[in-house]
């Protein structure tokens, strides 16, 4: 693999950004409004076999001129699913996506891709999620406007560096992928709650299906191909156990091919996170409930359920945090996979007129007790809603929603006529969240989700692993100011990470 620039050289370099030192892009050189002579920006894409092809074709607007991917076969079929659909025609957006990946520049490392080929503007960053800081913070320091997919970072470390790069350089235009935050729902949302028709709002409680139907968690690492399975002392009766169940997984799995798939670089696949031998259950998408790759249904979907409180509320940092689960794939002393299910507890101090707080996270099919004012025949999640939702608690009413906070809905009727008149205040995006991004790239408007937005959002969900890491059920104080677990040092480990060599940050 040609490696033009170590990684170890690279990100110290890009460590400079935060002390200002960069090369300001050509969108940004005649200060706020300004347009590049072309009108458009030349956008780089690192991570486009999943998500990141769906980010792309909405930014096709502007000049795509360089792709980047650790696995071309995988986005070649990504992309060939879109243009020979199973029934009718691809669509006009498609097959113009199909010629803009045809002629922009193909990269493996996005070191090399940055090092040489100096007229990117702007770039879409949606790797798995161990990757996200290492490549926008690379990106930032050469003056690049960046968007990155949710959640904004693998580790709290992480989402300070990145808080603190875009700081040090506010006209660089910052956006996590997060479109619930500029759509419809969630602006209304806030206007209702600050309205105050609910009355004080002391509970929250945000729940999702993920990763049931998803992608596989609580399960163990799988064993190498052929290798011996583990034996036992012979025993008349089946033990079914946790040991029992993890043997059982690592052999089926052992038993799938677990070869190499041509064209996949490993190496940088992997980037800061262990040395581990490939296996099928890590890539293509599958990384999201690995710990070396992910961080679970909380970092999935956290960004789209979680925002409408913190949003609304004007949340930044929970004081203490108390997490629970099923059990860690792997065992809790060196887990593999996140648990299959989930609770957490964040508790946020009173702030100004706003008192104190608690937020309860559930995912993998757990749901909170169903509140006293919502009405027996009407269900906690409706049809269609994505498996995830959220309710506010209030004095005089709650409020529900969906995923993105789609479709609020206010009992008891009284509550809901009255928010019914709550006027419209807050401005409305009407473009999608990317081209929201594109825009502010150009000096045109704000960015609807900065990296100021973004980083207590993710630092709060990332937050919800650390804690679970600490210990099941134990209340963590968590001190923002110092980014420290204060009653439970040990647990400090879990706010970053042990990078593999040369990927450090």
């Amino acid at each position: 693999m040609s490696n033009p620039t170590s990684r170890r050289d690279f990100v110290s370099d890009s460590a400079m950004l935060a002390f200002g030192a960069m090369i300001v892009p050509r969108a940004v050189l005649g200060g706020p409004g300004y347009r590049a002579p072309s009108a458009k920006l030349n956008i780089a894409c690192v991570g486009i076999g999943g998500m990141g092809m769906s980010n792309m074709s909405q930014m096709l607007t502007e000049n795509i001129v360089a792709v980047c991917d650790v696995d071309f076969a995988y986005v070649e079929r990504s992309l060939a699913g879109r243009l020979t659909p199973r029934t009718g025609e691809p669509t006009p957006q498609d097959v113009q996506l199909g010629e803009a990946y045809k002629n922009a520049k193909k990269y493996t490392d996005f070191r090399e891709m940055l090092d040489k080929q100096k007229d990117i503007d702007a770039v879409l960053i949606a790797t798995p999620d161990h990757l996200h800081a290492t490549i926008a913070l690379a990106a930032m320091s050469l003056g690049k406007h960046v968007y990155v997919q949710k959640p904004l970072a693998y580790s709290v470390h992480e989402v300070r560096l990145l808080q603190k790069a875009a700081l040090a350089n506010p006209k660089l235009a910052t956006q996590m992928g997060n479109q619930g935050h500029s759509m419809e729902g969630s602006h209304r949302i806030t206007e209702i709650i600050r309205s105050g028709v609910l009355g004080k709002i002391r509970e929250v409680h945000v729940w999702t299906d993920r990763p049931v139907r998803y992608w596989a968690q609580g399960i163990p690492r799988p064993r190498a191909a052929n290798a011996p399975a583990p034996t036992a002392p012979p025993n008349p009766r089946p033990q079914w156990n946790m040991g029992t169940v993890d043997n059982a997984v690592r052999a089926a799995m052992a038993a799938n091919d677990s070869s190499m798939p041509p064209g996949l670089n490993s190496d940088l696949y992997l980037g800061p996170a262990p040395e581990i031998a490939y296996h099928p259950a890590y890539h293509p998408f599958a990384w999201r409930g690995w710990l070396d790759f992910g961080v679970g249904s909380l970092g999935d979907m956290g960004a789209h359920l979680i925002d409408q409180p913190f949003t609304s509320l004007g949340l930044t940092y929970p004081t203490s945090i108390a997490a629970s689960s099923t059990p860690w794939g792997g065992g809790e002393k060196n887990p593999a996979t996140y648990p299959m299910a989930t609770m957490v507890q964040y508790d946020f101090p009173k702030v100004g007129k706003r008192d104190a707080l608690k937020l309860y996270w559930y995912d993998g099919g757990l749901m909170p007790p169903r509140p006293e004012m919502l009405p027996d025949e009407v269900p906690m999640n409706n049809p269609g809603s994505d498996g995830g939702g959220g309710v506010f608690v209030g004095e005089k009413g709650i409020m529900f929603y969906e995923t993105y906070g789609n479709k609020p809905r206010i009992f008891p009727e009284a509550i809901a006529k009255k928010a019914e008149q709550v006027p419209v205040t807050i401005p409305r995006i009407t473009v999608s969240h990317e081209q929201n991004w594109i825009q502010a790239s150009k000096g045109e408007v704000p960015s609807s989700s900065p990296f100021s937005q973004a980083s207590p959002l993710t630092e709060t969900m990332l937050l919800g692993m650390a804690a679970l890491r600490a210990g099941q059920g134990r209340k963590v104080n968590y001190d923002s100011e110092r980014m420290a677990f204060t009653n439970a040092p040990d647990a400090n480990q879990y706010l970053t990470r042990v990078y593999r060599k040369g990927w450090e940050l």
